[in-house]
């Protein structure tokens, strides 16, 4: 009789269904608030730089997560392949974390250091140069714009606001760290970061 209720009343069924839905994700997200796994840093894993933050940003407004993801899952066939798999340690100052699912380039989780840095220019620039089978877009575009130190220093502010641990120093430094520099310069400093702290941990 109460199932008949239930299913019945429509407004009934959304009201219970929002009280499941939302139970069901506080009981996933609030033990993770305190899982010191999830909101402390792993060893070696530090804020991001005036310019690998500038670069994350070009990578995030550039959509490179719709076909890179980064992160490692915890089984053979990947961690084979692309080195240890991904903890929430080495994310934590990740806003947005680039996880993602979609592979239709390879992981770049680990690609710190794998590459010159003339390589990832090049393949930025035009990558069916150095891998002729890519279907990767060329983003030339990105040598011509240069990094905004006021934006950075800005963004180093709210993120420290948010906990990020940067320093007054850091602060009133970024926009001398990131003056001369393009995008592509950016972003190559992001890609080369990525993972060279667990890369080679088995």
């Amino acid at each position: 009789m109460r199932h008949e209720t239930i299913e019945k009343s429509m407004n009934l069924m959304i009201v219970l269904i929002i009280v499941a839905i939302s139970i069901g994700g506080l009981v996933e997200i609030i033990p993770l608030m305190f899982s010191a796994d999830a909101t402390e840093p792993d060893e070696g894993i530090t804020v991001y730089s005036p310019l690998r933050l500038a670069g994350r940003d070009v990578y995030v407004r550039e959509g490179c997560y719709n076909c890179h993801s980064q992160m490692v899952r915890p089984f053979r066939s990947e961690t084979e392949r692309y080195g240890p798999y991904t903890t929430a340690g080495e994310t934590v100052y990740d806003r947005p974390f680039q996880f993602g699912s979609k592979r239709t380039g390879p992981d770049l989780a680990r690609v710190g250091g794998r590459y010159s840095d003339d390589w990832q220019r090049l393949h930025l620039m035009d990558p069916r140069a150095l891998v002729p089978e890519s279907n990767m877009p060329g983003f030339p575009w990105l040598a011509e714009r240069p990094v905004d130190g006021e934006l950075i220093t800005t963004k180093l502010e709210r993120l420290r606001m948010l906990g990020d641990p940067y320093t007054d120093e850091m602060i009133a430094g970024a926009a001398a760290e990131v003056a001369g520099k393009t995008e592509l310069d950016a972003i190559v400093a992001y890609l080369q970061d990525l993972g060279i702290n667990r890369r080679n941990r088995r």
